[in-house]
């Protein structure tokens, strides 16, 4: 097995039918079935459901095509690499980015590095904490920017920045609030709370040891579900402080919940059992240094 029958492979799959593979190939057809036949031959396994018109996987037919696009975007991304370097150019950096970061990520880490180092290029890669870390330990990523809490198992990570969490909806959703600043657990209990999945456990444990029980409208994954949802009067969202650059300031308040330390820190995470280019060496050297 080599990329080339893995880069047949996979076009087989995403075509559907070896006919149409064979046309994006630019190749007949019976050479395309022979190395599929072969590939099976040399794994020992069955890869497709012979008799049907559109191919369908078997189960390790679903297992190779998971790992062969790894594999292929790895090899591609090596290749790009080494011919950057050929040109005299630093590469491509690869990075993982969860929404609720961007500006930060733009601003406080892109911009002075890009200032440094005008000649690396960038791949960008958007998804919550857990879909960016599983890129990382696939060899998808060079670098995570992503928010506390998370699981490290095998990764190191450099903090960035520590910030508040603060609670931000419509102005009648604190009309009740003795400060007009801030807002206490207490008082949050009286209104529709739109909360970040991931903090959804520290919350709740948090509230139980002071007894407090809030109304949980709408969970999600994503900061700007959560700040969209606050600008159209649905609730309170509770956000990292810097996420509130999607919120829509006309509509909403931003309030700092005054008896909580709920802090959340945006890391850079890598995976230090794999190769780390020098381009992404220059990237963390940047960022120990912020």
């Amino acid at each position: 097995m080599d990329l080339k029958q893995l880069e047949y492979f996979v076009t087989i799959v995403n075509e559907g039918t070896i006919s149409a593979a064979a046309k994006r190939l630019n190749m007949s057809q019976p050479p395309l079935s022979t190395h599929m036949k072969l590939m099976e031959n040399q794994l020992g396994c069955i890869l497709f459901e012979r008799g049907s018109r559109h191919i369908k996987l078997t189960e390790a037919g679903r297992i190779l095509y998971s790992k062969a696009n790894s594999l292929l975007d790895l090899s591609k991304f090596t290749l790009q690499e080494l011919e950057a370097y050929k040109k005299g150019i630093s590469g491509t950096l690869r990075v993982g980015v969860v929404s609720s970061v961007e500006i930060i990520f733009l601003n406080k880490l892109i911009l002075p590095f890009h200032k440094e180092n005008p000649d690396i290029h960038y791949e960008i890669f958007e998804g919550n904490t857990y879909e960016l870390l599983e890129k990382l330990k696939a060899n998808n990523l060079d670098v995570a920017i992503v928010r506390t809490p998370f699981i490290l198992s095998s990764f190191k990570y450099i903090n960035i920045l520590k910030e508040s969490m603060v609670a931000i909806g419509n102005h009648n959703f604190f009309r009740n609030c003795l400060n007009p600043d801030s807002v206490t657990l207490s008082e949050l209990s009286a209104v529709p709370i739109l909360l970040y999945r991931r903090w959804e456990s520290i919350i709740t444990d948090m509230l139980e040891q002071k007894k407090i029980k809030w109304d949980i409208f709408c969970k999600s994954d994503d900061a700007r579900t959560t700040l969209h949802w606050a600008n159209e009067g649905l609730g309170v969202g509770i956000v990292p402080e810097s996420a509130i650059g999607f919120a829509d300031k006309s509509k909403i308040a931003i309030k700092s919940i005054s008896d909580s330390d709920l802090q959340s820190t945006i890391a850079a995470v890598y995976n230090p059992d794999t190769y780390i280019s020098s381009t992404t060496k220059q990237f963390l050297k940047s960022i120990g240094r912020i």
